[in-house]
């Protein structure tokens, strides 16, 4: 377990071995980076490392979960002001796509801990499914989302988010190269996504009353 900092400067510090881990991780590939490379890209003494992370697994296990904590942190405060569970999703959506756009190492480190910390990663995906559940079960009980499992539904919206943002942010940006315009998600691509969302989570219209047999027939 990483040492947690007892000052701000030590906070500071931590984060910029973060910040710089995620960085090398990204860029080199878990098996190329060391714990050298991310201390200079910190501009922090290799010794000092130590004092926070007891070695490269470790750090990357952290890089990991803050990746994770901060794009549930951007979905989840996008999506705070939203009316209804619908927009609340399309909100939802853009911040993720967004914040793919300025953090493309999210994919990289991510499909990195399918071999280098399966729990890792297993723990980055269940977290996200987790405030999922809790969101569509709410919206289940206010009669704004028709009744499905909100696990299944969760996993399957995750699915497209991931999917979506590799095949429109992250390969159109890697299309466009270094030093290009940042990737937004078109709006018709999102219209597209969130119509399918919708068709399947909206609940059913509610049954027109029939009409009454003329009482002549009867």
């Amino acid at each position: 377990m990483s040492a947690q900092p007892r000052t701000a400067r030590g906070t500071r510090t931590r984060a910029r071995l973060l910040a710089a881990a995620e960085e090398v991780f990204a860029s080199a590939g878990y098996h190329d980076a060391s714990i050298v490379k991310i201390t200079e890209q910190a501009g922090i003494g290799l010794g000092t490392f130590y004092l926070y992370f007891a070695g490269k697994q470790e750090i990357f296990d952290e890089v990991v979960d803050d990746l994770n904590a901060r794009v549930r942190h951007a979905m989840t405060e996008a999506a705070r002001t939203a009316g209804t569970r619908l927009e609340a999703e399309r909100a939802g959506f853009r911040a993720f796509f967004r914040f793919t756009a300025e953090h493309p190492a999210l994919y990289r480190i991510i499909r990195q801990a399918e071999f280098v910390s399966p729990a890792a990663q297993r723990r980055h995906y269940e977290n996200i499914v987790r405030s999922y559940v809790h969101g569509l079960a709410a919206a289940q009980e206010a009669g704004e989302v028709r009744p499905v499992d909100p696990e299944v539904a969760a996993w399957a919206l995750m699915g497209m988010g991931e999917l979506f943002g590799m095949r429109y942010i992250l390969w159109e940006a890697e299309d466009r190269g270094a030093g290009g315009p940042r990737v937004e998600i078109p709006d018709r691509v999102l219209d597209e996504l969130m119509g399918i969302i919708q068709r399947g989570l909206a609940p059913a219209p509610a049954p027109a009353d029939r009409p009454r047999e003329d009482a002549s027939h009867e």
